[in-house]
Formats: structure tokens, C-alpha cells, sequence
């Protein structure tokens, strides 16, 4: 699979990615990416970002391309924080990141900072095809750790069928699906 920056300051450029389709692994397919820049296009110049199992760093890398501030990827896989750290180094785009090795739903507390974006693309399944459900723990997570100013906004990709329901101090106020996607756009209640 190949994949490039859409806009900015690396634009066109290819993002190395794995060999083999990793199911942990599931980079943001394009149109879909484009889709979520368009929204939020606006909000990315001088912005901080937070990428949330980050993958290869498709995202977090593309807010950079288009004038984000500063950019964390967070991960646990050390392939995929090689893979980010070997992207960020191709773009020269490093001075301008910060590589965090965690369990986002484990060890949150090493992300404590506002951030004006956070997106978070967790994986749908384990590498033996069993359905993660780690969106709603991360939400709370998100709140209980208070990593968003008062006009963040909070992007989430999920499968269709993982249920989220209602999150104490998030308000979600636009949903956009793609096939078995769905992305959904939060803000804090304040």
C-alpha cells in the first residue's frame, strides 16, 4: 500500500509504510483523510496535535505538512514508531515532533498537555482478527486527563459496529461515515 501527503508543505510526498497488511496497523485510507483535513483545515496552522495510535504517522504527519504548531505521536509498536520516526526524518519534519512510546489506554498520563486537535484511529482488531474496543476507554480517558482546551476538537475513527454512546464532558457534534467507518467530531462541554 502507498501512501502520500495531501497537502502543504510535503505534498505528494510517499509515507513508507509496512510490507505486509498488519491488522493493528490500518493507516487512514485517503478520500477519508482528505475529508477530515477539509474539516478541519482551519484549525491546523500553528496548532498542537495529538495523534492517538498513530500507526506510520499518516496523520499526525499531514497536520504537519499543512502548519501544525507541534505534533505527538503516540504508539506502542516499536515497528510503527520506527516507521514514524523513519517518515518524520524523510520529510524533515522533526523538529517540529515528539515520538511518544505508550498504551494510550494504560499510560495516558505521560500525554498530560492541551492539545488544539487529537485525533485517534485505534485498531479495530488484534492481529488474530479478535475486535479491540478501544475507543470508549480512550474517551475517558481523553476527559479524565483533561488534554483539550476549550475549543479543541477531538477527532475519533471507529468501526461501524463499536458502540460508544454518550462520554461524560464531550459533546459529539459531527459524524461522517465511509463504508465501515465512522469519524466523529468532539468538542468539551464546557
Amino acid at each position: 500500500m502507498s501512501l502520500r501527503v495531501i497537502a502543504g508543505t510535503a505534498r505528494g510526498r510517499f509515507l513508507k509504510t509496512l510490507p505486509q497488511y498488519d491488522l493493528s496497523i490500518r493507516p487512514m485510507l485517503g478520500r477519508m483523510k482528505k475529508s477530515v483535513f477539509d474539516i478541519i483545515q482551519f484549525k491546523i496552522p500553528n496548532a498542537t496535535f495529538l495523534d492517538l495510535f498513530a500507526g506510520i504517522g499518516s496523520v499526525g504527519i499531514e497536520a504537519l505538512s499543512r502548519g501544525a504548531k507541534k505534533v505527538v505521536f503516540a504508539e506502542l509498536s516499536n515497528i510503527s514508531l520506527s516507521l514514524i520516526k523513519n517518515n518524520l526524518n524523510a520529510l524533515k519534519l522533526n523538529d517540529r515532533a515528539e515520538v511518544v512510546k505508550c498504551n494510550v489506554v494504560k499510560d495516558f498520563c505521560v500525554l498530560q498537555d492541551k492539545y488544539d486537535i487529537v485525533f485517534m484511529g485505534p485498531p479495530y482488531k488484534d492481529g488474530d482478527k479478535n475486535a479491540l474496543a478501544l475507543t470508549l476507554p480512550t474517551l475517558k480517558n481523553i476527559v479524565r486527563y483533561n488534554v483539550l482546551k476549550e475549543d479543541s476538537v477531538l477527532i475519533v475513527q471507529k468501526h461501524v459496529k463499536e458502540t460508544v454512546g454518550e462520554v461524560a464532558g464531550l459533546d459529539c457534534f459531527r459524524v461522517e461515515k465511509y463504508g465501515d467507518t465512522v469519524i466523529s467530531f468532539y468538542r468539551r462541554i464546557r
